[in-house]
């Protein structure tokens, strides 16, 4: 009995990692795919591949918490374990089912949430820790990105942003004995390191969410004793890596094309910013949210981007700049200088740009899908920890 327990436990586990690489892949890789850099099947490959090296490093540290120090150990019987990781997958399977990618972390903390609400035993001080940090978390990431909008996203601007030129970016080189690759035709280098470096960003994302993430899918088992740490990540890193090959697809649509127009430029900045803060949590053993950390960031880095066409002094004065989030539609930095004088790159010192500058696109963000985004991210760890609540309440 105890050997088909620990198969279907198994079997429900491998069902929440299919569901986290749907969900967290478009978060990854989507501004790639809507870039056209790569396909959906390559940008499924390397979520499956960094995901596995990030859940096997500092992966482990997430594990530890959700396995024991939000509720007890003890209370991950084989039994509890297949419940509470049933409850998470259910909630994310109804988020990949409406292409939404849903915050897996806090799914996993709500539905254990639950199952501590429905035996009395939640640890509050751990819960809490956890909780405090998803309200800092998300500040951060505002304030950093407002500085990096204000006072360097020109320059970063200059350096990767991509021109597409149409057709494909990479070619072989057959001239030679052996095979080279190269430019495709008509792909300029500029644009190639562009492409190289949004790929390399998707890819330390998706490192950071298997730090964050491979818990969700295995935390209760390795908490029971029913699965040892390593081949607990191994399970979590093929069942995510299937989700993100098929289920994923959707999610990549909604992030990459449906959901924001926003530029390569600004969604490498947030990338960065996010998945550093993500991969430091995860060090401290927390789990959190990559969306909500992500949007914050977004937020912030299109408030510093307006607020470039105010001097400080003039600010004082009350002479607020036109902020809007429109201000991160500006693929090309306004250049000042002519090519005559060397200075034809140089980005405009502070307060010389206009708001007219910075485009005012209402497009950035289509209101009704980013309001079913904002509902889903609060409905799934809702469902998760409502149905924990539930049904331990009755069991236990």
């Amino acid at each position: 009995m105890s050997s088909l327990l620990l198969l279907v436990g198994i079997a429900v586990a491998a069902f929440v990692g299919y569901n986290v690489g749907g969900a967290t892949t478009g978060v990854a890789f989507g501004p790639a795919v809507g870039a056209g850099v790569v396909s959906k099947l390559v940008a499924g490959v390397l979520m499956a591949v960094c995901f596995f090296a990030g859940g096997w490093t500092l992966g482990r540290n997430v594990v530890e918490t959700l396995g024991g120090r939000i509720v007890p150990a003890e209370l991950f019987t084989l039994e509890v374990s297949i419940g509470v990781l049933f409850f998470i997958g259910v909630a994310l399977l109804v988020s990949n089912m409406f292409g939404v990618p849903a915050s897996t972390s806090m799914t996993a903390v709500g539905a254990i949430a639950g199952l501590g609400l429905a035996t009395g035993r939640l640890d509050w001080a751990v819960m809490g820790r956890i909780v405090s940090w998803w309200f800092v978390a998300p500040i951060i990431a505002f304030w950093v990105s407002a500085v990096v909008g204000r006072y360097f996203y020109p320059a970063i601007d200059r350096w990767v942003a991509i021109d597409r030129s149409g057709g494909g970016l990479f070619a072989l080189d057959q001239s030679g004995a052996v095979p080279r690759p190269a430019l495709g035709p008509g792909t300029t280098r500029r644009e190639a390191t562009g492409a190289v470096l949004v790929v390399l960003i998707g890819c330390y994302m998706a490192f950071s969410s298997g730090a964050s993430n491979t818990a969700n899918a295995v935390a209760p088992l390795v908490g029971s004793e029913a699965v040892a740490m390593e081949p607990a990540i191994l399970l979590a890193g093929v069942a995510t890596g299937l989700g993100a090959v098929t289920i994923a697809r959707r999610t990549l649509e909604t992030v990459g094309n449906d959901l924001t127009d926003l530029p390569i430029t600004a969604a490498i900045v947030v990338a960065v910013i996010s998945a550093t803060i993500i991969s430091a949590l995860s060090a401290l053993g927390i789990p959190a949210s990559f969306v909500v950390v992500a949007t914050m960031s977004i937020v912030g880095l299109g408030w510093g981007r307006a607020t470039r066409t105010a001097t400080l002094p003039g600010t004082v004065r009350g002479e607020e700049p036109a902020v809007s989030l429109g201000a991160l539609d500006a693929d090309e930095t306004p250049r000042v200088g002519n090519e005559a004088d060397g200075r034809g790159d140089e980005a405009p010192p502070i307060g010389a740009e206009e708001p007219e500058d910075l485009p005012d696109s209402d497009d950035l963000f289509e209101p009704h899908r980013t309001a079913r985004v904002i509902l889903m991210q609060n409905l799934v760890p809702s469902v998760a920890t409502a149905g924990a609540y539930a049904v331990f309440s009755v069991l236990l």
